[in-house]
């Protein structure tokens, strides 16, 4: 029998990405403004992440190819950090927020890439 925490820890990290991946879709509009201008495709990459936020969340909620969507996501996240916060940085308007969602994002791939090493033990 699985333990309770790790069911509800499993749920807790997963279950944002699931919105976030919602909220893709509700505010594309919005987010197509964050894509870096030399990413072709634009405003697509949007509608893109979303599905791959909620994809990831379905998998690991539901235990079902959990190692290779935690390391996805990892991978996704690592994507945000260096293609959207970390040139926040350098803008001196954008520095607070983007150092905040650059160590948000960053502690989210560690544990992204923490439950890929649990799942792999599973396994």
């Amino acid at each position: 029998m699985k333990s309770v925490t790790a069911v509800i820890a499993r749920i807790c990290f997963a279950l944002p990405f699931g919105i976030f991946g919602v909220m893709h879709f509700l505010g594309g509009r919005k987010m197509a403004s964050l894509v870096p201008a030399w990413v072709p495709g634009g405003w697509i990459w949007v509608y893109i992440t979303g599905a791959a936020l909620i994809l990831a969340s379905a998998s690991i909620i539901s235990g079902k190819l959990s190692r290779v969507a935690s390391f996805c996501l990892a991978v996704l996240l690592g994507a945000f950090v260096a293609t959207v916060h970390f040139p926040g940085l350098l803008n001196s308007q954008t520095q607070q927020a983007a150092m905040a969602g650059l160590l948000k994002d960053f502690s989210l791939m560690g544990g992204a890439l923490t439950y890929a090493g649990i799942s792999a033990k599973k396994g």
